[in-house]
């Protein structure tokens, strides 16, 4: 599998790299994690108590992005700022399984846009580009296709199905499950966003992965197109 971005994204104002974890083990939870995600998720409510988004160079870039790319800002909040939204109205962390705890304790700490998808049911190689409207695209937890927005960056494989929508929404087709073993990562940013954070941040997945579920992990940069 490669990976590819277009040079017209990058230019919008995307920062991109992917990271690749394979033979993990995803199955249950690992009881230093519990802890450790325990403690983490405290200092991270504290932290966030007062956030003002627009105020926050990170999360506002997101938006700023979007709006350099014609996606409307109120229908689309970025994914790192989603995460901090529920955090703060539950009070506390949410689980699903481990490697998506993992990577989603990064994002919220790192406010970086992460993803995590199954290489396994991904066809052929995976493109970061702007889409034409053609796309087939079926949102996690949906079974039927939804239309496709014209001029949207997202991350697509050879089939011309969509794996991610924007930084926003990711696909049923390849969901993380506990049956899981190789996963590729998408770790976003913007124009406020540093070189090195997305790099650091990168390193963090497949440190904190490996640690807690096994595997090997690289940090892949695409090939512009």
């Amino acid at each position: 599998m490669n990976f590819f971005v277009e040079k017209a994204v990058l230019d919008s104002g995307v920062k991109i790299v992917f990271v690749t974890v394979e033979h993990l083990d995803n199955h249950g939870q690992n009881e230093e994690w519990k802890t450790y995600s325990k403690e983490k998720g405290k200092e991270l409510l504290e932290r966030y108590q007062n956030l003002d988004v627009h105020a926050d160079p990170i999360l506002e870039g997101f938006h700023i992005l979007h709006d350099k790319t014609g996606v409307k800002r109120r229908k689309n909040i970025p994914a790192s700022e989603n995460l901090i939204k529920l955090l703060l109205k539950k009070g506390d962390l949410f689980s699903i399984n481990q490697a998506v705890d993992i990577y989603n304790l990064i994002s919220l700490d790192s406010k970086l846009a992460l993803g995590a998808h199954n290489m396994d049911q991904v066809e052929g190689n995976v493109t970061l580009r702007f889409t034409d409207g053609t796309e087939r695209f079926v949102p996690i937890g949906q079974a039927d296709p939804i239309p496709v927005n014209e001029h949207e960056y997202s991350y697509c494989d050879d089939s011309n199905e969509v794996l991610c929508r924007l930084e926003i929404r990711q696909v049923e087709k390849t969901k993380v499950d506990e049956e899981t073993t190789n996963i590729f990562y998408i770790v976003q940013g913007n124009e406020a966003t540093p070189d090195e954070l997305l790099q650091e941040t990168a390193q963090r997945i497949i440190d904190e992965t490996v640690k807690y579920c096994g595997g090997e992990g690289k940090i892949i940069i695409p090939d512009v197109i």
